[in-house]
């Protein structure tokens, strides 16, 4: 029996190898942190400016890192819920964020930069999100 032949015959069976469920659930854990970690470089770099206009470079930064991080979500596991899970990581370090800490400081502060990265952050990965779990919406003609 030859190397291709033993490669078919799993994927004929849709046999798994035994290590790649493990290195699957490592690669979800792997990616939820990084949606909390991509939110913490989010808000320390919101404030940014260019000269004395306020530049929320890092609101464009939520847009791309959350899209891809539920696609690569998506790749590993198959349910909507639980591609949700780095998104919903951001939500929850946005929330922790928001509130005030020990000191009295706080990480969000209530101009127009906040409710921007809220929402290019929940938007566009919410809208991918949608459209991989209703794939067939897209193909029925409009009435």
């Amino acid at each position: 029996m030859t190397a291709t032949s033993v490669g078919r015959a799993n994927a004929v069976t849709g046999a798994q190898q035994p290590g790649w469920a493990a290195l699957g659930g490592v690669l979800a854990g792997v990616l939820v942190f990084d949606g909390a970690l991509s939110l913490a470089l989010e808000v320390l770099y919101l404030p940014a400016y260019i000269g004395g206009t306020a530049f929320p470079v890092s609101a464009l930064f939520a847009v791309v890192v959350n899209v891809l991080l539920v696609a690569g979500m998506s790749v590993v596991v198959t349910r909507p819920a639980a591609m949700a899970l780095p998104l919903l990581a951001w939500l929850l370090g946005f929330l922790v964020c928001s509130t005030t800490g020990p000191g009295g400081d706080v990480l969000l502060t209530d101009n127009w930069t906040t409710p921007l990265l809220l929402a290019c952050g929940l938007v566009p990965s919410g809208f991918y999100l949608f459209r991989r779990a209703f794939p067939g919406i897209r193909n029925q003609p409009a009435t």
